[in-house]
């Protein structure tokens, strides 16, 4: 079912939104060579537990056992953090993740470089970020989820990379996953239509190689099927009666509980 929030409950996603921005910016110099994806887990784990009422959403969600889901090369969701998995020049690593504040969830994803990386893992990850930028412009009431979709599909149009298609973002409030779905595909004025007051997830999902996908053995890790790179990008967005709204920016300073980078 779903639920419109209130002005007041989407400051409320807004607060944990930005606890997930301040930690992007942390981890863009804490992602380096040789960095374990455990090491990153840990690291976000007690960046966000720092900041009082908050917690990692996926910890122990549906059975995860990270704080956070990382993801790197052709992984492209749900990687399981790992001591014995360590970053190398030119990975590309995904992180997503949900924090929960006073009983409102937020959810956000950033693929980030190791060190210097090729010219086609730049393209991949610019047009994968661009994809989000064109998809939140839709989100204005009176417009439609397809539109948002098909702003994914203009924007990689013509770039050869495929959009995995059996991905998708979603509805977020008191849940981290609620109605509706929102795909990375579409047609423009169909699909739900789009209100005052929804909070959605829009998570663009870019693969250089096909857009097939399978889960490895470990019931979680989705990877690309030919296992080409593929990078992810994820915003919450408030649809307002002024436009869309970020909610998981660092958009001011965010007061934290004992933390120390």
């Amino acid at each position: 079912m779903l639920e419109l929030k209130s002005r007041k409950e989407v400051e409320r996603i807004a607060w944990g939104g930005q606890i997930i921005g301040t930690l992007f910016g942390e981890l863009e110099e804490k992602i380096r060579v040789e960095i374990t994806t455990q090491e990153i887990d840990t690291f976000a784990e007690e960046f966000i537990r720092s900041h009082d009422g908050a917690v990692p959403i996926f910890k122990g969600l549906y059975g995860f056992p990270g704080a956070v889901c990382i993801s790197v090369n052709e992984e492209i969701v749900h990687g399981i953090p790992s001591a014995s998995r360590r970053l190398r020049e030119g990975d590309i690593v995904t992180v997503d993740v949900g924090v929960k504040r006073e009983g409102w969830c937020s959810d956000s994803a950033r693929t980030f470089r190791v060190g210097e990386v090729e010219e086609e893992t730049e393209e991949l990850l610019r047009v994968t970020s661009e994809a989000l930028t064109a998809a939140i412009a839709e989100a204005v009431p009176g417009g439609h989820v397809g539109d948002i979709g098909a702003a994914v599909m203009q924007t990689v149009d013509g770039t050869g990379f495929r959009i995995i298609r059996d991905l998708v973002g979603h509805g977020i409030g008191r849940n981290v996953h609620e109605d509706p779905q929102v795909p990375n595909l579409g047609k423009r004025g169909e699909g739900p239509l789009l209100r005052e007051g929804m909070v959605i997830a829009i998570e663009p999902m870019i693969a250089v190689g096909t857009d097939r996908i399978r889960t490895l053995d470990d019931g979680w890790t989705v990877i690309t099927q030919d296992r080409s790179l593929s990078a992810h990008f994820e915003h919450t967005v408030a649809v307002m009666e002024d436009g869309p709204r970020i909610l998981t920016d660092a958009v001011e300073p965010v007061v934290r509980s004992g933390y120390t980078s």
